[in-house]
């Protein structure tokens, strides 16, 4: 994928040039700064000493009140606080002003000054085609094709770039002595005819005048096709070298681009200013084609389309002891190996130091399923920071004793099936699940009671393949939706944001017909992988048994 890039300069007298920096507060306490052209349309209200400034004339629905530093959003008055500080000072550019840099030049405006080149054969190439494209004109750039002798035959020059597109000296001697050897290689390789470019400057006489010969064709009176085989040609050498292609087609609808060729063709075919395509990535499809209705239907086996959670608060009369209780066995003579709770020897007390539980430190016990060994004191004080919700969950191991349950908050889940296949899946429909969950403030299970979280991107679609494996996936989903597993309360690690609804070590696919993410289709493990985690977090087909009793 290639993308526009520019380089921009700015008044020393702006927000940049004083190295002034305005910043707006988000949702997690830290600091953003606004775009540069914000930032310098509210430096220069306040340098004017204006009590605030409307930034709907840049497009956007905000006022910048100076007299609180806060922003404030004009459609529902949310408030912000910003600030102002002091960063480097953007460096001065000495000289001319040079125009703004950018790539590809937009049509009929002059190429700013190039920066120093990089030397590589590919870069060296590009260059010296825009410059023989450039500089040349019907009556001095010519497209001669010759036979390729016996005895490689002598180099063509570089054209010099034409007036207001001159390259630094530097670079056009480095283009001249790079091309040399290219052309000379390109001579020997073709067995066809090789076109080269050449150019009046390359030689003391005018076009057509030597030798007394007819008068060669000028730049433009040649059709496409010739400049391709020159691309063609001049490319072959830089693919040989193990340059690396990208694909391309050519908008005249010609030929077909030979692929091993395609990259360095298309680069030098846009060089040249000649209509090219460069292909593109696949387009992210996050969701299915509209659905009405009536072509929505249930899912055969699974009662009703929706399921709603509410908090479910553990169950009362219950101490921790009594809990714990059901999954030890009192170990009398304690191994001689650390306990891996407070990494204290079991044969010592434990070395705890929180909330002291009603237990004796020095008390052992042995997990029934799993064996492994702990001070009671600690599994206590492990207990008593969790869920508390009458499960235990081996710290060693990961076995889980009795049902676990988690902390996310309440929301609503639906599921349905609708009549298109995922990618992998032809033969059969999809499964389409959406959750929602709406933002509220936290419980006491929650990392930070009475503080209210957000729930960012909701609904979310997510996709099974309507087939039994399918259908399997999404019962158990179901259960850990009823045990408030799929979501919890954290911190984003794609944003950062703290304080918002996650997800909560069960992967769904969110995209529909593409998996350029990774939370797409086709994924051939993808269904296993999701029944493994389900197993992690104790939800497996046993689990659909248990429900039903």
């Amino acid at each position: 994928t290639i993308r526009p890039v520019r380089r921009s300069y700015y008044d020393p007298s702006s927000a940049p040039g004083k190295g002034v920096v305005w910043e707006w507060e988000n949702d997690s306490g830290s600091w953003t700064p606004y775009d540069m052209d914000v930032g310098i349309t509210i430096q220069r209200a306040y340098e004017k000493q204006h009590p605030w400034v409307d930034l709907s004339a840049i497009g956007f629905c905000y006022i910048i009140d100076f007299a609180t530093m806060g922003q404030i959003n004009r459609q529902t008055q949310r408030k912000r606080r910003v600030r102002r500080r002091l960063d480097m000072v953007y460096p001065l550019v000495s000289g001319t002003l040079p125009k703004s840099q950018s790539w590809p030049a937009s049509p009929g405006v002059a190429a700013a000054p190039p920066v120093p080149a990089c030397a590589c054969p590919q870069c060296l190439l590009v260059m010296s085609v825009k410059a023989t494209v450039s500089a040349a004109g019907p009556s001095t750039a010519t497209l001669q094709t010759r036979k390729a002798p016996s005895v490689p035959p002598a180099a063509p020059k570089a054209a010099a770039p034409a007036t207001g597109a001159k390259a630094p000296s530097s670079v056009t001697a480095t283009a001249r002595s790079s091309l040399k050897p290219l052309a000379a290689q390109g001579g020997r390789r073709q067995a066809a005819s090789t076109p080269t470019l050449s150019s009046a400057s390359s030689s003391a006489s005018p076009p057509g005048a030597s030798s007394g010969k007819t008068p060669r064709p000028g730049l433009g009176t040649l059709n496409r096709s010739h400049l391709q085989r020159l691309a063609i040609a001049q490319s072959r050498v830089l693919i040989a070298s193990g340059v690396p292609t990208v694909p391309v087609k050519n908008l005249t609808g010609s030929s077909p681009v030979n692929p091993a060729l395609a990259g360095i063709t298309g680069i030098l075919m846009s060089a040249a200013g000649l209509p090219v395509c460069l292909t593109r990535p696949p387009k992210l499809v996050l969701h299915p084609p509209p659905v009405s209705k009536s072509e929505i239907q249930s899912i055969p086996g699974i009662s009703h389309t929706c399921r709603k959670t509410t908090k479910k608060q553990a169950k009362k009369g219950k101490t921790p002891e009594e809990v714990l209780k059901k999954y030890l066995q009192k170990v009398r003579h304690p191994p001689d190996e650390d306990c891996t709770i407070c990494m204290e020897r079991l044969s010592t007390p434990s070395g705890y130091k929180g909330p002291q539980p009603a237990v004796k430190p020095d008390l052992v016990g042995k997990l029934v399923k799993c064996s492994h060994v702990f001070h009671l004191h600690c599994l206590v004080a492990m207990y008593n920071n969790g869920n508390k919700d009458g499960s235990l969950q081996c710290p060693t191991c990961k076995t889980i004793y009795g049902v676990k349950t988690g902390t996310q908050p309440p929301g609503k889940m639906e599921y349905h099936i609708i009549p298109h296949a995922l990618p992998g899946h032809s033969d059969c429909k999809t499964i389409r699940i959406i959750y929602n969950i709406p933002p509220g403030v936290q419980g006491p299970e929650h990392p930070n009671p009475g503080k209210s979280f957000t729930a960012r991107g909701f609904p979310r679609h997510c996709y099974l393949p309507d087939s039994e494996k399918g259908r399997k996936v999404l019962k158990l989903l179901l259960v850990a939706w009823d045990r408030r597993l799929i979501f919890a309360i954290g911190t984003s690690s794609t944003t950062g944001e703290s304080d918002t609804v996650i997800w909560n070590e069960i992967h769904h696919k969110t995209e529909f017909g593409s998996n350029l993410t990774g939370h797409g289709y086709p994924d051939i493990n993808y269904l296993d992988n999701v029944l493994a985690e389900l197993a992690a977090q104790g939800i497996t087909e046993e689990s659909l048994v248990q429900e039903k009793d």
